[in-house]
């Protein structure tokens, strides 16, 4: 019969079997060294009684456990769900789980989820974190919990990161709407502590500059969030400035900020692209089923999140042959509808 008033322990296992508490053991972790016989009597107590081995014991006994975690700034941006499948896909093939944790582009609330994840003695870290590298990073590090860096480029050699060469795609962006004959071009953004935020804008600043235009050409507008509300907003603020200042087209930090600015424009009246074109960046894929099908600086998301579990993955099971490498992947700017047509007079 099952015991109902407390947890049922491995003594308790071991007591009905007729067998040692280390025999138990074996059975639940090493089954090649117990007798098939004696494994059928334990496995039939374990049944019975309803045992559940203690993970987290079991795990602060080793030093680690079979998780790792995932750190994001915006779980609600489909950007990072794409990575962390990739994430996800790679850890479950190796056996191991993700604790996925939303920061909200807040460091207090990402210093908080390190925390727990240390107590839980996480295997390692991937990370895309809220502002620059904190010292907790390097603490964690240096204490053995191996870090990766996951769509922000290491600052050294001596950590592995996997990230997108984020001035080239703000460059991108910027040069296609130069070359659709756009000389008013705003750029919408978060924070630009958020070190792929400001690498897109340098990478707009440095198309602006190539044209030989004015740094007025371009107009910064930096917002709290990188989500669809604040994307509306900034365009009810460009919408309110002198008419010889508004711009002809706007390229977003991210595709949901994008979509918020075509949800605006639309409420507007504004004509996307005839009136104003539209750019957006990571190419999610409610990009291209937007009502103005949107462009974007297409980012490699499932491969990025991969590919930093699988290096997390060999800093954690290295045995002395383990090398930092700093993975960048190029982005791709995907045109479509929202920034291609000739704009009527």
């Amino acid at each position: 019969m099952a015991l109902k008033d407390a947890a049922v322990s491995v003594k308790d296992v071991a007591a009905l079997a007729g067998v040692s508490v280390g025999t138990v053991s074996n059975v639940l972790n090493r089954p090649e060294r117990v007798s098939p016989e004696t494994r059928d009597r334990v496995s039939a107590a374990i049944s019975e009684l309803g045992f559940v081995r203690n993970e987290s014991a079991r795990h602060l006994r080793a030093g680690s456990s079979r998780t790792v975690g995932l750190v994001v700034l915006d779980v609600a941006n489909p950007f990072f769900t794409d990575v962390a499948r990739g994430v996800e896909d790679t850890a479950s093939a190796a056996g191991l789980a993700v604790i996925l944790c939303n920061t909200d582009e807040k460091t207090a609330k990402e210093n908080s989820y390190l925390d727990l994840l240390e107590e839980q003695r996480v295997r390692g870290i991937l990370i895309t974190p809220a502002d620059e590298i904190s010292d907790r990073l390097t603490d964690l590090r240096r204490r053995g919990t191996p870090v990766v860096l996951l769509d922000r480029k290491a600052t050294g050699r001596d950590q592995c990161s996997v990230s997108v060469d984020d001035r080239k795609g703000g460059d991108l962006a910027v040069t296609h709407l130069l070359d659709s004959r756009h000389r008013r071009i705003a750029f919408v953004g978060g924070p630009t502590s958020i070190a792929q935020v400001a690498d897109r804008l340098r990478g707009a600043k440095v198309a602006i500059k190539r044209a030989g235009l004015p740094d007025d050409a371009l107009t910064v507008q930096i917002m709290e969030g990188l989500n669809v509300a604040s994307g509306r907003l900034a365009i009810q603020q460009l919408l309110a400035l002198p008419k010889r200042k508004i711009p002809t087209a706007v390229f977003c930090a991210n595709d949901l900020l994008a979509l918020g600015a075509l949800q605006e424009l639309s409420h507007q009246g504004v004509r996307v692209p005839y009136d104003m074109a539209i750019v957006g960046y990571d190419d999610i894929d409610f990009a291209s089923a937007a009502m103005v099908p949107l462009s974007s600086v297409r980012q490699p998301r499932h491969q990025i999140g991969r590919t930093a579990a699988e290096l997390l993955i060999e800093e954690a099971d290295d045995t002395g042959g383990h090398k930092h490498r700093q993975v960048v992947f190029e982005p791709e700017l995907i045109v479509r509808e929202s920034s291609t047509r000739t704009r009527r007079a």
